[in-house]
């Protein structure tokens, strides 16, 4: 199902040019008010997920760089093996990989991951994340439910 890549093309660029801009127009912690509850806000994300191991001595960069690779590498070849009938699972592994190629990118280059859409209600704040993180978690969902939909179709 190697028709879907430019999906994960398509995210790669977004969430490039998304954080290259925010990381161009502003400076680290800066915001932008985008919605009464949405920011703009440039941080630089030294960790995995919600700042995960960033409070680590610099070798957590090599850690997750190389486990991304191999996850990245692990997607590709599921969406390789995948049938011609298994397009959502093809669209979400796509979605999923393009995520992860837009933070190894920022990792490789940088030693952290932009990230910069900050979602907040009140004083609750989400931690700030990116397209790639957007499309990893849409990815995820997607997965999820085709497989619940399969398995109920199934029976």
């Amino acid at each position: 199902m190697h028709k879907y890549f430019w999906l994960s093309a398509l995210v790669l660029m977004l969430d490039q040019v998304s954080k290259s801009y925010i990381d161009y127009v502003l400076n680290l912690h800066e915001s932008i008010n985008i919605l009464p509850f949405v920011n703009f806000t440039l941080v630089y994300n030294y960790g995995a997920a919600f700042g995960f191991l960033a409070d680590q001595g610099g070798w957590q960069k090599w850690f997750l760089l190389v486990l991304t690779v191999v996850i990245s590498i692990f997607l590709i070849r599921w969406i390789l093996s995948l049938k011609p009938g298994e397009k959502f699972t093809a669209i979400a592994l796509c979605l999923i990989l393009g995520g992860a190629l837009g933070n190894i990118l920022d990792r490789a280059l940088y030693g952290y991951v932009i990230d910069f859409v900050d979602v907040y209600a009140g004083k609750y704040r989400f931690p700030a994340f990116n397209i790639a993180d957007s499309a990893i978690s849409i990815g995820a969902v997607v997965l999820i439910y085709d497989t619940f939909f399969k398995k109920n179709a199934a029976s």
